[in-house]
């Protein structure tokens, strides 16, 4: 059970890098996510049913536990110990923003809170609505709603920004 968790781990941790680059500036609070989040996969994982696919369950047990550290900061992360060679980890400040537009795009995306940037992540992600809505835990109508009112929202930031 251990290899095929960390054989899924490394096929779609791609998944947790998004999530934490969204959530976290600072690299090492990157890496505390990211151990946070692999640890919550691995407690759950006996309860994901494989009602859907692997990729939508890591993204809402990535992002739940994303949001419920953004909004409990000073709780201190368990470690887990699976070492960074097992799970191949690169260097996640290497995967800072290049271009100028998604610099101005990640600036207002920091400015949303906290369920907000999660849509935000999967909309930019190229995620159906049905998906977002299932990982959410929400309709596919209010994810509609949400997006748009998302996409205003950054368009009047980004208008800031520019000013």
């Amino acid at each position: 059970m251990e290899k095929e968790f960390i054989e899924m781990i490394n096929t779609h941790r791609g998944i947790l890098y998004k999530v934490c680059n969204l959530y976290c500036n600072d690299p090492e609070d990157k890496k505390d996510l990211f151990q946070e989040m692999v640890l919550q996969l691995w407690r759950s994982i006996k309860t994901f049913r494989k009602d859907s696919q692997v990729s939508t369950w890591m993204y809402r047990v990535a992002l739940n536990t994303a949001i419920t550290n953004f909004r409990k900061e000073s709780r201190k992360p368990e470690r887990f110990g699976i070492s960074e060679s097992e799970l191949q980890i690169p260097d996640i400040s290497d995967l800072a923003l290049q271009s100028e537009n998604l610099s101005l795009l990640k600036q207002a995306i920091d400015q949303l809170n906290a369920i907000e940037k999660a849509v935000i992540m999967l909309y930019l992600d190229e995620k159906s609505y049905e998906e977002i809505a299932g990982i959410l835990g929400v309709t596919r109508s209010n994810v509609g709603v949400k997006i748009n009112r998302i996409k205003i929202k950054l368009e009047s930031i980004i208008k800031k920004q520019k000013i």
